[in-house]
């Protein structure tokens, strides 16, 4: 069984995708969030701001479930250009410093709205 999670804190989704998915009630499967307010406003147009809100949309998909940073578990972050890691890295520790979820990093060739980065996070309950 599956329900759909939604926090009008962040940005809707700009495709045919969910926030986020709760699974059997164990799982929350939150989609890639890209720096783009619940306005639907771009945060800013550097690394440091951009990693700022895509956790902060994290943080308020996961409150909306009920959950906090310390219930994830893995999450992935893309990034445009990975010379933008250790400022992406240093804020990330910021927000998720004590739970350390196993974490991959990619380079990619683009992003959705040309942002700089996309996390995506799992969690449990």
């Amino acid at each position: 069984m599956k329900e759909v999670v939604f926090s009008k804190e962040a940005p809707a989704p700009i495709g045919p995708y969910s926030q986020a998915i709760k699974a059997e009630g164990k799982f929350l499967f939150i989609s890639g969030q890209i720096p783009f307010t619940a306005e639907g406003n771009l945060a800013g147009d550097d690394i440091k701001t951009q990693t700022h809100q895509a956790i902060k949309n994290i943080i308020a998909i996961l409150k909306e479930a009920g959950l906090t940073v310390n219930n994830v578990v893995k999450t992935t972050v893309l990034l445009k250009d990975m010379n933008d890691f250790a400022v992406m890295n240093e804020i990330y520790n910021e927000y998720f410093g004590d739970s350390k979820p196993a974490r991959a990093a990619f380079q990619v060739t683009r992003l959705p709205k040309d942002v700089l980065i996309e996390i995506e996070a799992i969690a449990v309950f």
